[in-house]
C-alpha cells in the first residue's frame, strides 16, 4: 500500500485499480508538503500537482524493464551527454568510482566520476532542476548510465558470500545470499541504457561529506550526506527504501513526494522499491544495453 490514506486500492476482475478524485490528492499534496519548507510551490502549481499525482499510479505499474532481452552495444553513442556540462547547477556523488558502496570498491567500467545520461533524459532532467533552483535545492546525482561491465561485477561480488565488508551500512538486515532472490541485484540494469539514474535533493550551497553508517537508522545518524531526509541513505537494501514505507518521518516522505512529482512530472518513472531511482519514460534505447566505459 502507498503511505497516503487518501489512496485506496481496490481488487477488480481485471486487476488493481486505485481509486482518486482530485480533492483527495488536492488534500494529499498539501496535507504533506505544506508544512514544510516549499510554501512557493502553491502559487501555481495546484493543478499541476494534482494531474501528476494521478499518472504517478499508473506508470508504477510499468516495471523497469532491466531483465527483459537486449543488445548489447560497446560504442557510446553521440547522444550521450555529461550531465555536469549540460546541468551546471546540479551536484554528483558517483558512488560507483568511490569505495563508498556496498561492494566497498571502485566498481569495474568506472574510469571516471562523471554521469553520462542520454540527451533526452538530461533535458527532461534539467526542468527539475529549474523547479527546484528557486527553492534553494538542486539535485545530486548518485549514478546513471551503467555499463554492462559494472552489472557483471555486481553479480561476481554478489556470488562470494563471504566478502561482507559493507553490508553493516547497506545491507544490515539481508542475508548476502538472497540478494538475487530479493531483487536487489540482477543481472542486467536499466541503467545501461542510458537514461536511468539514482538521485537525491540537497540544498544548493551545501557540501558533501562522508562517514559509514547503517543505511536504515534515522537521518541523523546514518551517512550524513548533503541529502534532504529522505528515510534512508542512498542504496539501502530494506523495504524502508521503498517509496511507499510508512516507518519513517512526516518530512521524509514529504520529501519522498515531492521527488517523485517533480521527477514524473518531467516524464520519469519512478521504481517501486527504490526512492531515489527513475527512468525516463520515452528512453531512446529501450532494448539496447550498453558497455562502454564511464569516462
Amino acid at each position: 500500500m502507498l503511505a497516503f490514506d487518501a489512496i485506496r486500492k481496490s481488487k477488480e476482475t481485471k486487476g488493481l485499480k486505485y481509486v482518486l478524485s482530485v480533492e483527495k490528492v488536492e488534500g494529499l499534496v498539501f496535507h504533506y508538503l505544506e508544512p514544510f519548507f516549499i510554501d512557493h510551490l502553491k502559487k501555481d502549481v495546484h493543478m499541476k500537482l494534482c494531474l501528476t499525482l494521478m499518472t504517478i499510479f499508473p506508470l508504477l505499474a510499468m516495471a523497469d524493464a532491466s531483465s527483459r532481452n537486449g543488445k548489447v552495444e560497446t560504442q557510446r553513442p553521440a547522444d550521450f551527454l555529461d550531465i555536469k556540462k549540460f546541468i551546471p547547477e546540479v551536484q554528483t556523488d558517483i558512488r560507483y568510482f568511490s569505495e563508498h558502496n556496498f561492494v566497498g570498491r571502485r566498481i569495474e567500467g568506472y574510469q571516471m566520476p562523471v554521469c553520462l545520461l542520454t540527451e533526452a533524459a538530461a533535458v527532461a532532467l534539467k526542468s527539475v532542476v529549474k523547479q527546484l533552483l528557486p527553492m534553494g535545492l538542486t539535485l545530486k546525482i548518485y549514478d546513471c548510465y551503467r555499463p554492462q561491465t559494472a552489472v557483471n561485477d555486481f553479480a561476481r561480488w554478489a556470488t562470494d558470500i563471504n566478502d561482507t565488508k559493507m553490508r553493516a551500512e547497506f545491507y544490515p538486515t539481508v542475508e548476502k545470499s538472497q540478494l538475487f532472490e530479493q531483487g536487489y541485484i540482477a543481472y542486467n540494469s536499466g541503467h545501461s541504457r542510458g537514461s536511468t539514474l539514482d538521485l537525491t535533493i540537497v540544498p544548493l550551497d551545501s557540501h558533501e561529506v562522508s562517514s559509514l553508517t547503517r543505511c536504515s537508522v534515522p537521518q541523523s545518524s546514518h551517512y550524513p550526506d548533503n541529502s534532504l531526509d529522505f528515510g534512508t541513505g542512498f542504496d539501502c537494501f530494506s523495504p524502508a527504501s521503498h517509496p511507499d514505507y510508512q516507518g519513517i518521518s512526516a518530512q521524509a516522505r514529504a520529501n519522498r513526494l515531492l521527488l517523485r512529482l517533480l521527477m514524473t512530472q518531467a516524464g520519469f518513472i519512478p521504481l517501486d522499491t527504490e526512492w531515489w531511482h527513475f527512468t525516463l519514460a520515452n528512453e531512446p534505447y529501450p532494448d539496447t544495453y550498453f558497455d562502454f566505459p564511464v569516462r
